[in-house]
């Protein structure tokens, strides 16, 4: 066996069943599940009916680069999304569609990491556990940058040391990010893109909570935008990743694609080739009508806007809570320690809600996630708003 496999700690999900273990709620109320990103929107119906239209392609192997139809609309989106040229963006050469982006930001530090240089990976702190999977199995030491109130939940990078950037073969960013919804800006895009030149390391930025926001006329920036707008067009050491699963309220068909440095994916496709992963041709073709789709994405979004208003109504003068800058989950401070706050909220009102706790790690001599839990607003509105004045009632009575 791998011996890296050790060191694997358990998932957040796991963790959360051990701690609900032996308990029965004390409410006779239906349970509502706020712990997991899974969104619960009704699916798009012109998807369901793609799906269901595509069965004779499940007699085919998929190719491992995707179909040639779906890579162009998935192109034609990154260049209007993100206002890139389309001489910047060539569908066979800077886009890869994936199984979900899951196993491929598992797997880019597979086929990244040189484990026998004393390897790191820099990634956010909470974040998202594949990260540090990712980084473990390949050999590197996971490096944990803090991301708090004091930085407004965003990752500092002038408080990196030099020595850390030296051994940096990899970063993991996710913007918008995931607990926290905090979007990493511009100017601080572009601070890293001057690094990554600087130490050549690549970029993984996680950007699949992008199209839940709140103005839109103000849509949150991307890397790919912004290594464009600083003249980096031919998006050296820029990988990004999107997915449909939030976007688009498809998560069981595990849709997403990878784009951005062209040397790059050449690579990372020959590693994918031996890597047996190539999406079936049925979802790919309903996932290029997802992509060429706005109208399901604006309602999508609208639906979320008023899911954030009735609840933050309801939670705010109980709670140190605020509407994050994108995204789907609350990130709110708890009176008491998190895990507790968890467990008693299930015990009592049949709630269930994240510990912080759970998506971070002890780095320089904090869990930034200590005392906060996640609330993934992705239940129905009636049932958020059911939730929302349960844990009301539930924070009422500690006081």
């Amino acid at each position: 066996m791998n011996p890296n496999i050790d060191k694997l700690k358990p998932y957040p999900f796991e963790r959360l069943k051990d701690l609900k273990t032996g308990i029965t709620p004390k409410t006779d109320k239906h349970h509502i599940p706020l712990s997991i990103g899974e969104p619960r929107h009704t699916p798009p119906q012109f998807i369901c009916d793609e799906l269901t239209a595509q069965q004779a392609n499940i007699g085919g192997y998929p190719p491992t680069k995707g179909l040639a139809e779906l890579r162009i609309s998935i192109a034609n989106w990154l260049i209007n999304r993100f206002q890139l040229d389309k001489s910047t963006i060539d569908s066979e050469r800077n886009i890869l569609p994936v199984s979900g982006t899951r196993e491929a930001l598992f797997a880019i530090a597979q086929a990244t990491v040189d484990r026998k240089t004393d390897p790191i990976v820099v990634m956010p702190n909470p974040f998202y556990q594949i990260y540090e999977g990712a980084a473990l199995l390949a050999g590197a030491q996971p490096w944990f940058q803090n991301t708090t109130a004091q930085t407004s939940y965003l990752p500092d990078f002038d408080a990196v040391p030099e020595s850390v950037w030296l051994r940096c073969q990899l970063i993991y960013i996710c913007s918008p990010g995931n607990p926290t919804g905090a979007i990493i800006d511009a100017a601080t895009l572009t601070k890293l893109l001057t690094l990554s030149e600087k130490y050549d390391f690549i970029i993984a930025s996680d950007e699949c909570y992008s199209e839940i926001y709140f103005d839109e006329q103000n849509p949150p920036v991307g890397l790919l935008q912004v290594a464009h707008q600083i003249g980096l067009k031919d998006y050296k050491r820029c990988v990004v990743f999107h997915s449909l699963s939030k976007r688009s309220n498809v998560p069981g068909i595990r849709s997403g694609f990878v784009a951005g440095d062209a040397s790059f994916l050449d690579k990372f496709l020959l590693y994918r080739t031996y890597h047996g992963c190539g999406t079936p041709s049925f979802i790919q073709l309903a996932s290029k009508l997802a992509w060429e789709d706005e109208t399901h994405v604006i309602d999508n979004r609208a639906l979320y806007r008023k899911k954030f208003k009735a609840v933050l109504d309801i939670l705010k003068p109980v709670l140190d809570v605020k509407q994050p800058d994108a995204g789907f989950y609350l990130w709110p401070k708890t009176p008491i320690d998190d895990t507790v706050f968890a467990r008693e909220l299930f015990a009592q009102q049949n709630v269930t809600v994240l510990p912080g706790s759970y998506l971070s790690r002890e780095a320089h001599g904090i869990n930034p996630g200590q005392g906060y839990v996640r609330i993934a607003l992705v239940a129905s509105l009636e049932e958020c708003i059911d939730a929302a004045q349960r844990i009301r009632s539930f924070v009422s009575s500690l006081a």
